[in-house]
């Protein structure tokens, strides 16, 4: 049964665990979402649930955005997300999911759009190994070979440079530390994709013990 919750990334801290340790942890703002529709396998085809997070200004919401979520009885919503293989019968349309659905010691997983870094080299953008920078080496960070002379082109998938970053990126089985109710706050061991204020999408995990 999938659970989840989306948020904003705050930024990262630290906090001390009983015994002493020290735990990095991210902390995810988690304002309640409201359930906007909840979607079955005889009416479409599939079953999730779509949440609405963040309200915006009903001057930048169209027609079909407002009815939408006057259904729910809500504000039109900056973040519209669906969770698939959600558990319908836990769900009805304007309900809020808050943080508390949550508990300290659950594994999760986390989605963002990771921070992009404009346009790099291989060396940094695929990991690969340069060339010696001394004893008259001419070949220190390029791409290396473009593959063989036959076919008289590059193949697709060649590892060149290009711009990195930006990219959908799902971080797996990280271990929520604390859930702060009162705040609408999770604090998440590990890092996370993306910017400080960038979206989260935090699910519960799919490969847990």
């Amino acid at each position: 049964m999938t659970k989840g919750i989306l948020g904003r990334k705050i930024g990262m801290t630290q906090v001390f665990a009983e015994n002493g340790d020290l735990i990095p942890v991210t902390v995810i703002e988690a304002t309640p979402n409201v359930v906007l529709q909840t979607k079955s396998v005889e009416t479409d085809g599939y079953s999730a649930v779509q949440l609405g997070f963040e309200d915006k200004r009903e001057k930048l919401a169209n027609k079909p955005e407002k009815g939408h979520v006057t259904k729910a009885n809500t504000a039109p919503k900056r973040f519209v997300k669906e969770l698939r293989e959600a558990s319908l019968e836990q769900y009805e349309v304007g309900q809020e999911v808050k943080v508390d659905i949550f508990a300290a010691g659950e594994t999760v997983d986390v989605t963002g759009i990771s921070k992009g870094k404009g346009f790099q080299g291989s060396i940094k953008r695929h990991g690969q190994s340069r060339g010696p920078m001394s004893h008259g080496s001419r070949y220190h960070r390029r791409p290396g070979s473009m593959g063989p002379v036959a076919p008289n082109r590059v193949f697709k998938n060649k590892l060149l440079p290009g711009r990195m970053g930006g990219e959908r990126i799902t971080v797996q089985n990280l271990e929520i530390v604390k859930v702060d109710a009162e705040r609408n706050l999770l604090l998440i061991k590990g890092n996370v994709p993306g910017p400080k204020k960038a979206l989260i999408t935090v699910k519960s995990a799919v490969k847990t013990k």
